[in-house]
């Protein structure tokens, strides 16, 4: 099954000319999960090759207004084209704070909404693939987000079943479902004759706005992509204390700690340049990367590849051909 991340907004507080707030997509087969909805991501939306889809999940890291002001125009959009669907919003604690804060702008809508407030450890189930809410260290409740897909069956030996007298069709079905079937001479054929041992699937870590924290430390651990914040460079890294944020440094140093197979560091402030980012991170741990706007990384299967990251994966034609 496809899974990407697509970046439609990597600015810290302070948007400029070529970083929007924050937002990111997750697209996976046909699920579609927004996490964070900053000031114009109706608009990234759009502009990038992607189009305004229907989104089915929105996830909030916390409530700091370059984060959630994208959402009224977001739901209002959705309204007037007719949707029916119901959207299904989660965050910490204070949703239905800004729910309420929001509504007035937002007014009544012609689909249902679905909010849920979570702690730190709680999990909402999705089709093949768990999302999971981890406390951090910011100013006022926030959570790290956790993408963990099941584990998948293990490889059918065909030519294994073959030898055992296997006959081709509902058989070898029963045996990938975990069962046994009797062959014509009347030997029973276990699973485990013929399947492997079962696959990890994939997983995600978005980190939110936070200090370096041993609970997003512990949600990474062997993740295929950590990403991470970068509000600030290290020289910076007081004020990055002072504000409850991270540093490209220390952000790398989590994801050497957690071993991931690659960091994407985002939400890099105002006076934070990209090339020292990347620098500073990548002395630390090579595999880094640091994601414009419309960049996506790609998650292949663990057994096929790493993740990659695409320049441009869903940028805007016009943008292209400049």
């Amino acid at each position: 099954m496809d899974l990407d991340v697509v970046f439609l907004g990597t600015a810290g507080a302070t948007p400029t000319a070529r970083r929007a707030p924050a937002a990111t997509l997750i697209r996976r087969g046909g699920d579609r999960i927004l996490l964070d909805c900053g000031e114009g991501t109706q608009r990234q939306l759009l502009r990038s090759q992607i189009g305004l889809v229907d989104l089915d999940v929105v996830l909030f890291s916390h409530y700091h207004a370059d984060h959630v002001l994208g959402l009224p125009g977001l739901l209002k959009t959705y309204d007037l084209r007719g949707r029916e669907q119901g959207l299904e919003l989660y965050g910490p604690s204070g949703l239905s704070d800004l729910l309420t804060i929001f509504a007035p702008i937002i007014g009544r809508l012609g689909f249902p909404l679905h909010a849920r407030e979570l702690a730190g450890g709680d999990e909402v189930p999705g089709d093949g693939f768990r999302l999971i809410a981890h406390s951090t260290d910011h100013r006022g409740p926030a959570v790290a987000w956790e993408l963990c897909e099941d584990e998948r069956p293990g490889q059918f030996d065909v030519e294994a079943a073959r030898r055992l007298g296997v006959p081709e069709g509902p058989a070898f079905g029963e045996l990938q479902r975990g069962g046994s079937v009797t062959t014509a001479d009347g030997a029973v054929v276990a699973a485990h004759a013929v399947v492997g041992a079962a696959r990890r699937g994939r997983t995600l870590v978005f980190s939110g706005d936070t200090r370096p924290c041993a609970a997003v430390r512990r949600a990474a651990l062997g993740a295929d992509l950590l990403v991470h914040e970068a509000s600030f460079a290290t020289e910076d890294r007081e004020r990055a204390r002072e504000t409850r944020h991270s540093t490209a440094a220390e952000a790398a140093e989590l994801a050497a700690a957690s071993s991931v197979k690659l960091l994407a560091l985002t939400h890099l402030g105002a006076r934070a340049a990209a090339r020292v980012i990347k620098d500073e991170a990548r002395a630390i741990f090579p595999n880094t990367v640091v994601p414009r706007d419309f960049d996506t990384i790609e998650l292949p299967l663990p057994e096929r590849g790493a993740p990659e990251l695409r320049r441009g994966g869903a940028h805007p034609e016009e943008e292209k051909a400049r």
